[in-house]
């Protein structure tokens, strides 16, 4: 909005308390009746605001289904049912009258056997207020789903014992003490994408455009851990996985830029000739492997060595193409290592160093256009997150190259400023008390992190790993308010506006939370971030259930339309999240 400020501010004229809507999306609040002040929110539609006067201010001009100009604002004391002072620390906001419009509102009933006990159940708020990003997000996003989680193999390094940990109190906001009744309406509000521990990609981004550099960026997330080096293996990374290798659709590797090898074969061949694998019952390994040059003549033909056996480049130029792994990312540096098993099915596992690892992993990570210092924590965190998993005397492999590790793609993954950003952090990670820190990390938190233990819960929310020091919630915000990671598409979000009927049907479809007609929700065991650590459903008859937060997200995501906007984390409630 233009505006010009009105030097003299005339008198307040009391209008009641009238309940509001905003007139179009991307409503501004701020904190005093002008353009010049803070803001303080931005409202959808159906958010509901509580207007007790009108004042004079200055004149603002924008677009709201329509040209909208003028002079008046309305003084706000309440946001969807939330006063001012508590979600933002100011008795009032202010928003320009032009811009909502008074709107009837229909208190939701609750049927009587909504509580299965004498507590009673607060009222549903209905309303959304998603922000819009106040600066333009960057032109590609780090991988949406919620990167790094703890590592699914059972050869990583094991959790440290439980300890006892206390209830939780919230800090990030206001919540609910007790179960909340479920209304006609029912839109779920949140914030962040991924699990929210650690190090938030987006918040890094927030953090390096204010001018942090990459050290203070991981101390933050990463409290207690110091830089330092340490000696790290080979990275054996996962990149195809039991493939069904046929005659008619063999494994194909092929040598590129430089000649290469097989181990166990003495021949060296030649720039873009492929092998060939599969199943051969009558050969002593039970594989058949054929090596045709690019001219199509076979240079080699044969048993394989060995079930298990390596291809590696021969000079240092040379790049091996995993053809049969179905991507285009199928290009990759250092040895191959292929392993047939007696089913008749292939893995194949990249060895590599680490250095070389991660430029395959940070500008896939998070966007190479973004800031240098950005990059360089992403670089230092993938390093550490990696390290800790390397197990190099058992298993076959350390990481996977998907979301079950983090993201690898390989030599066509690389970068300019991500490869910058691996060596100017060169052999940099965070240890804990001489240890490589186990750097999780996630795309965005919505303003706040979490404790580990209350994210990597069992299925019913009881909580069963052990409080890291280097991984405790706390505030991501700037000092204006605002979340670092507000350049994220997902810093606010909401879901789709379902009725009871609908909500009703989304729970019953699955065992965990099916307690016939849910009427009813347990929001207020969350953690230090206000993420859910569990949720407990209320049905019409009494009945309970009590669920991990992260269970409630996946029932509710997969029992939703696709085309419905979904559930991005745990950190969500049944009304707007300042």
């Amino acid at each position: 909005m233009a505006a010009v400020l009105l030097l003299v501010l005339t008198s307040a004229v009391a209008v009641g308390a009238t309940t509001m809507a905003p007139r179009c999306d991307y409503v501004r609040v701020r904190t005093g009746p002008s353009t010049t002040y803070a803001i303080k929110a931005t409202l959808m539609q159906t958010s509901r605001v509580s207007v007790v006067a009108t004042v004079s201010g200055g004149s603002y001009g924008t677009s709201c289904g329509g040209w909208v100009s003028g002079s008046k604002w309305y003084r706000i004391n309440a946001v969807n049912g939330h006063s001012t002072s508590s979600l933002y620390g100011v008795s009032y906001v202010y928003g320009a009258s032009g811009l909502f419009k008074a709107v009837t509102t229909v208190a939701a009933t609750a049927s009587p056997a909504a509580s299965p006990s004498a507590t009673p159940l607060a009222s549903a708020t209905a309303p959304p207020a998603s922000s819009a990003p106040a600066s333009a997000a960057p032109s590609t996003a780090p991988s949406m789903a919620p990167s790094p989680t703890v590592a699914p193999s059972a050869s990583v390094t094991p959790t440290p014992s439980p300890t006892p940990v206390p209830t939780p109190a919230p800090t990030s906001g206001p919540w609910e003490t007790a179960p909340t009744a479920l209304g006609d309406a029912i839109t779920f509000y949140g914030r962040g994408y991924g699990h929210g521990v650690g190090m938030s990609q987006y918040g890094a981004y927030g953090r390096a455009v204010a001018g942090q550099t990459a050290a203070t960026i991981v101390g933050h997330y990463y409290p207690g851990t110091t830089l330092g080096t340490a000696t790290l293996s080979t990275v054996r990374v996962l990149i195809l996985q039991s493939y069904a290798a046929t005659a008619s659709s063999p494994l194909r590797i092929y040598g590129r830029v430089g000649t290469w090898k097989v181990d166990g074969i003495s021949a060296i061949f030649p720039v873009d000739a492929q092998l060939r694998m599969y199943p051969d019952a009558a050969a002593a390994s039970g594989w058949h492997l054929t090596v045709i040059g690019a001219d199509a003549s076979t240079l080699w033909n044969g048993a394989a060595p060995a079930s298990s056996f390596y291809v590696r480049p021969a000079d240092s130029l040379a790049l091996l193409q995993l053809y049969s792994k179905p991507t285009s990312y199928d290009r990759f540096r250092g040895n191959l290592r292929v392993i047939g098993s007696s089913s008749g099915t292939v893995s194949v596992v990249n060895w590599l160093g680490m250095e070389s690892y991660l430029l395959g992993v940070v500008p896939v990570e998070m966007s190479s256009s973004w800031p240098a210092e950005a990059l360089r924590s992403q670089a230092i965190a993938a390093r550490s997150y990696a390290g800790y998993r390397l197990h190099p005397t058992s298993g076959t492999f350390d990481l996977y190259d998907d979301t079950r590790s983090q993201v690898y793609r390989g030599q066509l993954g690389e970068k300019t400023a991500g490869t910058s950003a691996v060596n100017a952090t060169a052999g940099k990670l965070l240890l804990y008390n001489g240890a490589i820190a186990n750097a999780l990390y996630h795309s965005g938190d919505g303003g706040w992190t979490e404790n580990n233990e209350y994210v990597f819960v069992s299925a019913s929310g009881a909580i069963t790993s052990g409080a890291l020091t280097y991984l405790r919630g706390s505030s991501d915000r700037a000092p204006d308010g605002s979340s670092y990671d507000k350049a994220s598409p997902f810093n606010t979000w909401h879901t789709t506006i379902y009725s009871l009927a609908q909500i009703q049907a989304v729970f019953a479809a699955d065992s965990r939370t099916n307690v016939g007609q849910v009427v009813a929700l347990d929001l207020s065991h969350r953690g230090v971030s206000g993420r859910l650590i569990s949720v407990t459903l209320i049905g019409a008859n009494g009945t309970t259930k009590t669920v991990s937060g992260a269970v409630f997200v996946a029932v509710f995501n997969a029992n939703t339309p696709a085309t419905d906007p979904a559930m991005r984390n745990t950190l969500f409630d049944l009304a707007p999240i300042p």
